[in-house]
This record gives structure tokens, C-alpha cells and sequence, in this order.
């Protein structure tokens, strides 16, 4: 796998991560009277956003015993952190928004494998086939838009119908987050470079607006700067428990349309981790009861593990008709989406 353009994009994340480990490391020189044997401290690189997992950590914190050390960052620039860093990585945990970034990382050989107990307990296809990863929460892909301006019926079922002229100037999306970039390279494995090239071409000749992340597209819905954006299916619910009611809701695509794809958010252990216990006592607390309720009823996603009910009335995973695809092979087709997206000028 060529690192090129991962390198380039995480150099100055990967500078400070390095900067705020040997800073984390300095206080450990001193005496501090306590027993290290009881001191448990677990360095987790996550791709999830603070505002969504910070409660779900300190739960963590205080059910364990265990303290985070926490560094938070987009998934792919983690990733690729992750990968310069190899077997000197600090992190213990990479705690992944998306599948692809987690299957760059596996195959690389730097993730354990995991317990057999923990991957039995979720859906085959949120886990790595290797046992190197497991998924946490299921999130999917849909057009959400503006209920004021747009009836469903007119929406197409395949998000390439939006490189139509029709749609000039009414659509939206945040390029740089990685759940979309996954988006992208699952297009890759189900259509292959040429097709997803085109899309993408079709998309920025649209005079698309670009956002920063996936809430701040659906305020750009809500306040009508644009119809249609391309986001995970959560983020609406949870721009409206931050905002209050909006006039956004959602569209899925049909037909194992590469814009219906469900996702999953996940975590693996690193191999280097000198703390695997406590690592893998964090894997088996984020697909236990106490993780999958809170991604259920405090993020709007998909429990990936039976038991725990969705905290909204969602469409079933089981109704939503989801490409076939592999989520483990993203990890191959993330440096190929990422050049296609700077190729067609959206990075």
C-alpha cells in the first residue's frame, strides 16, 4: 500500500501526536508513591469526536478503573499516523469513525487479533474476517434534505443521479470526513476507478458546497443553503437534540446503491500496546451492554451487536438495501479514493 498521500495529509498530526507523547511520558520520572501495578493507563487514538464519546469515556473511566489518555483526530489521519509510527506507536487502542481506516491499519499487520468471545457477539459483517477488528456501531449513508423544499418522491435511488445538471447548486458535502471518503472507496470496489472518477467529476461540475463536517452539512440543509446533503444517517437527530426541530430528514438509496452503504465505526488493539489487557477490557465495554446502549440512545446509530434496540425509530439495517461489499477491504481502496478526490479538485 503506498503511503504517499496519507503521509502528506497527517505530517503535522503526527508531529504533535509524537510531541504530546514524550510530554505524557515525562511526569512518569517522578515519585509519585503510588503502585504502578494499580496505575492503568490506556492511550487511545480516536477518530470519533469528542462531543459524541467523550461521556462514553469517562463512563469507561469510572466503571474500569482505567484511565484514557485520549488524542482525538479524523480516522484516516490517525491511521496514517498510525502506520508511520508502526511498532513505536504509543496508541494501545485505535478507535476508528470508519472500517476503511481500521482495514488500513490491519493490513499492515498492526493490530492483534482479538478475542473470540467479542467477535461472536456482533453482526460477521461489522468485524474484520481476520478477527483484527470489531465494529462498535453501525452508521448509514443517505441523503438527507430539506422537507420544505424537496418532496421524497422527486429524490433519485442512486446517488450518481446527482451528477445531473437538475441538481447544480442544491447539493452538499463534507469531502474531508472520512465517513465520506469510505463512501468513495467503496464506490472504487463496487464500480472501479474510471466510474468513481466520473461520479466525482459529475458531482464538482454540480457546483457542490463543500462543509467541513457531517453536522455542519445538515445546518447547511436546515438553513436552506443547500437541498440535499450526503451524510450518515445519525447526524440529523443529532443537530436537532442540539438545535431543536429542523426541517431535515432522510433518504435512503435502493438497490445495493453505493450511496446506501452502512458503515460501521469500530476499534482494534494495537500489537505494539504494553497494555493489552486493559485494551482489550476497552473492546469488550464498547460492544458490551454499556457501549451499545449509549451509541443507541446518546449517538442515533446502529447497536452492531443483538439485544439493544435503536434509540430513534430508524429503518431496520435488515430493510435498508445496503451494497454488498466488504467493509475490511476499504482499507485498500482509502489511498485510491483519496487521490481520485484531489484528482477531480474536492480536496
Amino acid at each position: 500500500m503506498t503511503r504517499t498521500l496519507w503521509t502528506r495529509t497527517a505530517a503535522a498530526a503526527a508531529a504533535l501526536l509524537l510531541l504530546a507523547a514524550c510530554g505524557a511520558d515525562e511526569p512518569a520520572a517522578e515519585t509519585t508513591g503510588a503502585d504502578p501495578a494499580e496505575e492503568q493507563t490506556l492511550t487511545v487514538y480516536s477518530g470519533r469526536e469528542e462531543e459524541l464519546v467523550a461521556d462514553l469515556f469517562e463512563q469507561f473511566e469510572t466503571d474500569t478503573g482505567i484511565e484514557l489518555d485520549v488524542r482525538y483526530g479524523d480516522s484516516a489521519e490517525l491511521a496514517a499516523t498510525i502506520l508511520e509510527e508502526g511498532d513505536s506507536s504509543p496508541a494501545d487502542v485505535f478507535f476508528s469513525q470508519d472500517a476503511g481506516s481500521l482495514g488500513a491499519v490491519a493490513q499492515e499487520g498492526l493490530f492483534q487479533e482479538l478475542d473470540a468471545d467479542v467477535l461472536e457477539r456482533v453482526d460477521e459483517r461489522f468485524r474484520s474476517p481476520d478477527g483484527l477488528w470489531v465494529g462498535t456501531s453501525g452508521r448509514g449513508r443517505v441523503a438527507a434534505y430539506n422537507t420544505d423544499l424537496i418532496d421524497e418522491g422527486d429524490l433519485p435511488d442512486s446517488i450518481v443521479d446527482f451528477t445531473d445538471p437538475q441538481w447544480k447548486g442544491r447539493i452538499g458535502f463534507p469531502p474531508t470526513n472520512s465517513s465520506f471518503q469510505a463512501f468513495v472507496a467503496a464506490m472504487i470496489e463496487l464500480e472501479g476507478e474510471d466510474a468513481t472518477r466520473d461520479f466525482l467529476e459529475g458531482l464538482k461540475a454540480n457546483d457542490p458546497k463543500l462543509y467541513e463536517d457531517n453536522s455542519s452539512t445538515v445546518r447547511g440543509i436546515a438553513a436552506e443553503e443547500i437541498e440535499v446533503g450526503f451524510v450518515n444517517h445519525y447526524y440529523i437527530y443529532e443537530v436537532a437534540a442540539e438545535d431543536g426541530e429542523i426541517p431535515v430528514a432522510n433518504h435512503f438509496f435502493t438497490g445495493g446503491d453505493p450511496g446506501a452503504l452502512v458503515n460501521a465505526a469500530g476499534v482494534g488493539v494495537l500489537a505494539s500496546s504494553d497494555a493489552t489487557d486493559a485494551a482489550r477490557e476497552f473492546v469488550d465495554y464498547l460492544t458490551g451492554d454499556e457501549g451499545q446502549t449509549y451509541f443507541a440512545e446518546d449517538t442515533f446509530e446502529y447497536p452492531v451487536a443483538p439485544g439493544v434496540e435503536p434509540g430513534e425509530d430508524l429503518v431496520p439495517l435488515d430493510e435498508i438495501e445496503s451494497p454488498d461489499v466488504d467493509l475490511s477491504d476499504l482499507g485498500a481502496t482509502i489511498e485510491p479514493a483519496l487521490e481520485l478526490l484531489a484528482e477531480v479538485g474536492l480536496l
